[in-house]
């Protein structure tokens, strides 16, 4: 390996990336990562991390607002967006310097430039150094779409809505994926006014169709405004706000718009042709079992493959990539019941088959549910209940999928996940003594 500058060279150092570059050079490999943005990636600058910890912002602006059923007096409420996304930005800040502690610690070197390939054995930098590697990592991640129509360059993506200047008092949002619900559930919560435009009458694509149901029923009571059918035909800016046009008489009036109608893999320019890389239908870089592209020498983890764009699967590629290459234990992924979570006002979450897909595959399965209100609700003047579903094989009584939305569901659903992917079934859900009282004893009691 001694006629390569590396043994590995990692362009971009998102969460799979770093875990790559990390485990490949414990395994002895000589490691060089090249970051056009910064490290931590997507989850960590611009994603799960920062947007969950405005889902925290928002979950306590909600409880404030009945404060007075705890017994609490607060006087002289007031939010400052400023200061919450300050703080946000300063813990996002706190965390790329760790990911990079990391790299440097395991004496990865790390280039803050962006790199293109150019063979496959080797990379050109923008500062035009040129290395040579025997292997290359592409984990450059995915990128917003934003869809053209007159005024896009007036629009935000989810890369731009944590450094607004001034929280919007009324925001319009094109989309109705995980991203837009949960940008939706938390501007609202912090008192915008919040619209979602969506081309069609289903929102929430691939989770259980019971409990996006149950999402809209609530995110409607709290006042978010669903128009259907419908997509952004122009922006204009007016005197004082946005002109948003969908197709009615008046527009929409707006301070922001967000368009979050999905994203794209990251290959633009990047030079995969010159290494004959093959590229997908959508830009994505297919790879086999064990990561690795149609060139020999290149491999591909993360949002940039055409498999499950999720952090946790991303981490797990990357590691299983470098113990296979590196580590001579060859590894693949299993990407079956990956448990999935939509950080909502309330959340969701599920894991496993939902019921539409279970009847597809296994015909005849049993449904067992349980709609209630969560104890938690009763400070809240919303009436809002919780609904768990589980979808069982009527045979094997094997659970398939398990499905919720209320408080906390996310981190139960992690815990039963474990369950539906050891292939319990619900006898022995049922033989679990129920833990109470607590929302999560609902999943051995369903009938």
């Amino acid at each position: 390996m001694a006629q390569y500058d590396f043994d590995l060279f990692v362009i971009g150092a998102g969460s799979g990336g770093v875990r790559a570059a990390r485990i490949a050079a414990s395994h002895g490999a000589k490691v060089a990562v090249a970051e056009e943005h910064r490290v931590g990636g997507t989850c960590v600058i611009r994603g799960c991390v920062p947007k969950k910890m405005l889902v925290y912002g928002a979950m306590f602006a909600e409880e404030l607002s009945h404060a007075g059923n705890y017994g609490w007096t607060v006087e002289g409420q007031s939010f400052d967006w400023q200061t919450l996304r300050d703080f946000v930005n300063g813990d996002v800040d706190r965390l790329e310097g760790l990911y990079t502690k990391t790299l440097e610690s395991h004496a990865c070197h790390v280039y803050p430039e962006r790199a293109t390939i150019t063979g496959p054995n080797s990379v050109k930098l923008a500062s035009g150094e040129e290395v040579t590697a025997r292997y290359i990592l592409v984990a450059t991640g995915s990128w917003p779409l934003k869809p053209e129509f007159p005024g896009n360059e007036l629009c935000i993506t989810s890369n731009e809505v944590f450094h607004l200047d001034a929280l919007p008092r009324r925001l319009v949002i094109q989309g109705a994926g995980y991203i837009a619900l949960e940008f939706a559930g938390v501007f609202n919560a912090l008192g915008c006014e919040v619209t979602i435009v969506h081309r069609s009458e289903k929102i929430l694509r691939g989770y259980e169709e019971a409990v996006v149901e149950r999402l809209i029923h609530v995110a409607t009571a709290r006042g978010i405004d669903f128009r259907m059918n419908h997509q952004i035909k122009s922006v204009e800016q007016g005197p004082d706000c946005l002109h948003v046009d969908i197709g009615l008489m008046e527009p929409i009036h707006a301070d922001q718009v967000l368009i979050a109608t999905g994203r794209r893999p990251n290959t633009d320019g990047l030079g995969l042709e010159n290494a004959g890389v093959q590229l997908g239908e959508k830009a994505e870089i297919p790879v086999d079992e064990y990561n690795r592209t149609s060139c020999e020498s290149i491999y591909a983890v993360g949002d940039v493959t055409d498999r499950v764009q999720l952090t946790p699967v991303a981490i797990r590629e990357g590691h299983a990539f470098a113990d296979t290459v590196f580590g001579n234990n060859p590894r693949t992924i299993d990407y079956t019941n990956i448990p999935s979570a939509v950080f909502s006002q309330p959340p969701l979450a599920g894991v496993g088959l939902t019921e539409v897909q279970a009847r597809e595959t296994y015909g005849n399965v049993k449904i067992y549910s349980s709609d209630f209100r969560p104890m938690k609700n009763i400070f809240s003047p919303h009436p809002e209940r919780g609904l768990y579903k589980m979808i069982v094989d009527e045979v094997s009584r094997k659970v398939l999928g398990l499905h919720m939305i209320g408080p906390d569901a996310p981190e139960i659903l992690q815990a039963a996940a474990i369950a539906v992917k050891a292939g319990l079934t619900k006898e022995q859900f049922d033989d679990t003594v129920a833990l109470h009282p607590s929302m999560a004893e609902e999943l051995v009691l369903l009938k």
